[in-house]
């Protein structure tokens, strides 16, 4: 599965989901533009990436400024010749129910879970085009099920689940493939920024064991595998799917 001459964007690149993704396909010999807020952080992971194989670049942006998807998307192709997969792996979890989540809480939620997504696959689109290229969005089970208390979170997955089917239709004569992943309770920081207590991180991940029918929270390293098969030609026949990776969540009712 080797990405060697590919270029691939990888948003959230410093943590979790994203920096996982971005240094496997290091390890495949892309050459990786890693996006995120932090620029010290950036430089890690282009290190990382450089070490595992690849070649890298740190592009440091807040997905949801105004210009950051044309800068993102000018970055790969200035550095790097072209742009063959954008993976939209940044994301933000809180907490909130339909009383308590404010508009202020929705709409940062659906900024950098749906919105950005959306502009970037739109600031994309031309590039993939020239090389037949691919995305993969990253979701969640709470896309594919409902579960109280983080309402705001529930909905933008949603969204992006169908943003990923409707961009699928559109991008298809274009020659371009768009798929999504949907984890469950996956061993990241993303709870941790949303505020969650070590103590009650650790009882969130315990919980997991019960939660999830494989008995464990997910790895990373395991979403970020089949993000680089849903970006490879392995899947070259594969768009409009979006598809769980957690442990058998989604097969469950509430408890």
């Amino acid at each position: 599965m080797s990405f060697t001459g590919k270029t691939v964007i990888v948003t959230g690149a410093t943590s979790g989901i994203g920096r996982a993704s971005a240094e496997a396909f290091g390890r495949e010999g892309a050459s990786v533009v890693a996006v995120g807020r932090d620029a010290a952080a950036l430089a890690g992971v282009v290190a990382a990436v450089v070490g595992a194989g690849g070649r890298a670049h740190g592009c440091a942006a807040d997905v949801t400024a105004g210009d950051a998807p044309e800068r993102i998307v000018r970055t790969a192709i200035e550095t790097f010749g072209g742009l063959d997969v954008l993976v939209n792996a940044a994301g933000v979890i809180a907490t909130g129910t339909l009383e308590t989540t404010s508009d202020e809480a929705w709409d940062a939620m659906m900024a950098v879970n749906l919105r950005a997504p959306f502009r970037l696959m739109r600031a994309a689109a031309s590039g993939l085009r020239a090389r037949k290229g691919s995305v993969v969005n990253v979701s969640s089970v709470n896309g594919l099920r409902s579960f109280p208390g983080v309402l705001a979170y529930c909905v933008s997955k949603a969204g992006v689940d169908h943003l990923t089917r409707c961009a699928a239709l559109e991008m298809a004569p274009l020659g371009v493939r768009v798929n999504a992943v949907n984890p469950g309770v996956t061993v990241t920081n993303l709870h941790r920024r949303s505020g969650m207590g070590e103590p009650q991180y650790a009882a969130f991940l315990e919980r997991a064991k019960e939660t999830h029918p494989l008995g464990r929270p997910g790895e990373a390293g395991e979403v970020a595998a089949l993000i680089l098969f849903l970006a490879s030609d392995r899947a070259g026949w594969m768009t409009g799917e979006t598809i769980p990776i957690d442990g058998g969540r989604h097969l469950t009712c509430a408890r």
